[in-house]
């Protein structure tokens, strides 16, 4: 027997009655269904997201951060971080969005949900070491994907592109040296081809 998706509006109206006045918003866009929930019933919702009999969400297939600071070029407006949980249920045949808005900007800390679903771990870690989100309750959370002595959040939108400190190899000391970075930044401005004028420099007269 063939299990079909269920239609996101008919998960959406299952997802309200199964979370009840939990959920900030639940929103259908592309055929998809979203959920923002605050910060203080975080844990609540995803356990329910998980056990519900109209959720059973087994399975965690993502968990970012997100730098709304300078989204769509625009002033921000609320929060600027963000965490997103990609759920999946096996079972049902049913995926949701989840979304957690962070009330600080500087030290964002939201609860670990390692307990709730084990992949979390390296997820977070990640989140951890990109955007300096802390997640309390996890056991292990150190930087994953750049080294432990790196400074700064790669993935804030206020971090140089060029970086704080490059490293090298120093041939006297025998080992990898941190110095600051000696790029200069610059900007290339690419060079335009009009189409009007394409060519016209190489046409016989």
């Amino acid at each position: 027997m063939t299990l079909y998706a269920v239609n996101p509006l008919v998960l959406k109206a299952q997802v309200d009655v199964a979370l009840g006045g939990l959920i900030q918003s639940s929103d259908v866009r592309l055929g998809e269904l979203t959920l923002v929930t605050p910060v203080a019933n975080y844990l609540q919702v995803v356990t329910a997201l998980r056990d519900h009999p109209a959720c059973k969400f087994e399975q965690l297939i993502d968990l970012c951060g997100v730098d709304y600071s300078t989204y769509k070029d625009q002033p921000l407006v609320g929060s600027r971080f963000c965490v997103v949980l990609h759920l999946l249920s096996v079972s049902l045949n049913q995926r949701v969005r989840l979304k957690v808005f962070l009330p600080d900007d500087v030290a964002p800390v939201l609860p670990s949900v390692c307990d709730v679903w084990s992949a979390a771990n390296w997820f977070e870690r990640e989140a951890f070491d990109l955007f300096g989100i802390v997640f309390e309750g996890h056991d292990d959370l150190r930087r994953i994907l750049t080294d432990y002595g790196f400074i700064g959040h790669p993935f804030r939108k206020d971090f140089p592109l060029s970086g704080h400190v490059e490293m090298r190899y120093d041939a006297e000391q025998k080992r990898v040296v941190y110095q600051p970075v000696t790029i200069e930044p610059r900007e290339i401005t690419p060079r335009v081809i009009r189409e009007e004028n394409y060519g016209a420099l190489h046409k016989a007269v």
